[in-house]
């Protein structure tokens, strides 16, 4: 399987009309400021690719972070994006990424996207509750989501949504109205964050008065869960859940459920999940095998091995013997009788 190489470029804030409450993109990004001009972009492709292995620059996407693209001035647009263009001439980029605000997305806009071959539109989508999106200060209702989405997907685009959790207001039936209608719009895939309490940010200044209490880190995971099982059960990909550690972001936390392995907490809980459901119906004279893939052992043992002492508490870490295989996929299971085999070729499997 092909691995994508993405080469990010960093726009800071550029083209947002305003600061969202939770916003502060240069703690996040790490970079202080935009790329002056589009050879600054061109120099960064360069520098990427003459660092890629061959085999890592098969498939190769340019993607703008950080900033409302759509928002720029158009010439600003075109240049960005002109600088992307000889490399995808010359075949040594595939694909452009960008994202932006729902209410920055009209045929107009399209069209110059499209001018310049770009390939995916991410919205901060953030939450489909129009509560939450007030009182976070995004100047824009879920109705303005669905609309941008709907033109995206029209225009032959691919769809992406970010999430975020825990914003103000947020309570789980709020969430829960969010999923459904995220599956509703039926994006390509979709990023999961947590919200953070970032120093400077309006969120800041509303933690310190007493107006906002973040996600226990439990709670974050547990509904990144919720989410990504839903998700998965619609055929909607989940490609990053949690913020990138870096040593800026360490410094600009003040508060919230960060963990630099968010992603892997929350593939763990699913997996315990998965893993009760299978064995509650196995008899505990009679174990079995169960079979994961080669790559997921570290997540089914869960952090610190949490997973196993839960199994262990409810009386299931005898009813079964662990095997792998390298043919299993990922965040799946099977059972089949402990005397067969026949490994990973049979049996019962649960994957949601």
């Amino acid at each position: 399987m092909r691995r994508m190489l993405v080469i990010p470029v960093f726009i800071p804030h550029e083209g947002c009309p305003h600061r969202c409450l939770f916003c502060d993109q240069h703690g996040i990004s790490g970079q202080a400021a935009p790329p002056s001009a589009g050879a600054d972009v061109g120099a960064t492709i360069r520098a990427w690719l003459a660092r890629a292995k061959p085999e890592n620059r098969q498939e190769v996407e340019v993607a703008f972070y950080g900033g409302s693209f759509t928002c720029l001035p158009h010439a600003r647009q075109t240049e960005l994006l002109a600088a992307v263009q000889p490399f995808r001439q010359q075949g040594l980029v595939q694909a452009i990424r960008l994202s932006t605000r729902p209410d920055a997305i009209d045929d107009e806009r399209l069209d110059l996207l499209l001018r310049h071959r770009v390939s995916t539109v991410e919205l901060g989508a953030q939450s489909c509750d129009d509560e939450v999106l007030r009182r976070s200060g995004r100047g824009h209702d879920a109705a303005a989501i669905a609309a941008a989405a709907h033109l995206i997907r029209t225009r032959g685009l691919r769809l992406g949504l970010q999430l975020m959790l825990g914003l103000p207001g947020e309570h789980f039936r709020s969430l829960a109205r969010t999923a459904a209608e995220v599956i509703r719009l039926r994006p390509d895939f979709v990023r999961i964050y947590p919200a953070l309490v970032l120093r400077g940010s309006g969120l800041e200044q509303l933690y310190h008065r007493g107006g906002y209490r973040p996600l226990s880190l439990g709670r974050a995971v547990a509904w990144a869960a919720y989410l990504q099982k839903r998700f998965d059960a619609e055929g909607i990909g989940v490609v990053r859940m949690g913020l990138q550690p870096t040593a800026e972001l360490a410094r600009a936390l003040v508060a919230g459920p960060h963990h630099p392995a968010f992603g892997e907490l929350v593939r763990a809980r699913l997996m315990l999940c998965r893993t009760r459901s299978l064995l509650a119906g196995v008899p505990a004279a009679d174990p079995v095998a169960l079979v994961i893939a080669e790559r997921d052992q570290s997540v089914f043992r869960g952090p610190g091995c949490a997973n196993l002492r839960r199994l262990r508490q409810l009386g299931l870490l005898d009813r079964f013997v662990l095997r792998t295989d390298p043919a299993q996929p990922r965040q799946t299971l099977r059972l089949f009788p402990a005397g067969s085999p026949g490994a990973g070729t049979s049996g019962r499997a649960a994957s949601s």
